[in-house]
């Protein structure tokens, strides 16, 4: 499970899972970058050492991470981490500029946040090993409503790297529909 740091989104419990039976990496918006070596760390071993057959990325709506990218208050070493959360808004400009409701356009903002980080998941090279290897492993998105208390699947679910770009464009199409946004 890689999920936002924010308390109120306790992953054992969302899933319904007692302690010790879900490995959890958690930071700011759920970020997954290439430069990020604590999450690569927590990646290689969950692939490669617990062998886990799925590799949730798992956002909510609300999230403050996300809110600050959009809105881009100076935040000192923080605005370096949101980044790639304002990257992610800039890459689906034009999507977004048609939100007109800023919640809205948020939450759309954290929806398209978790699919490009579940992409970036994919990436990997302990993801892509896996799959090289014949180990079986899904790669989920799924996002969080706090105001519903309910998993939201954004449409992206793979188990191999030639799946990735297809199940990307399918998530991005049906995504914001599927989960009544």
């Amino acid at each position: 499970w890689i999920g936002c740091s924010d308390s109120r989104v306790p992953a054992n419990e969302i899933v319904g899972l007692p302690p010790g039976e879900l490995f959890v990496h958690r930071n700011v918006a759920n970020v997954v970058v290439h430069s990020d070596l604590n999450c690569l760390a927590v990646v290689q071993f969950a692939v490669e050492v617990l062998r886990v057959p799925h590799l949730i990325v798992c956002g909510h709506y609300g999230c403050g991470g996300v809110t600050a990218a959009w809105r881009q208050p100076p935040l000192g070493l923080m605005d370096h981490w949101l980044r790639h959360v304002e990257d992610v808004a800039r890459k689906h400009r034009a999507e977004l500029a048609a939100i007109a409701d800023e919640s809205r356009a948020v939450d759309r903002v954290c929806e398209l946040n978790v699919l490009e980080q579940t992409v970036n998941v994919c990436r990997t090279d302990s993801v892509r090993d896996a799959w090289a290897g014949g180990q079986e492993l899904s790669v989920p998105a799924w996002i969080y409503g706090m105001a519903d208390g309910r998993l939201h699947d954004l449409g992206f679910a793979v188990t191999s790297t030639g799946e990735v770009e297809d199940a990307y464009e399918e998530a991005l199409r049906t995504s914001m529909v599927s989960c009544g946004r």
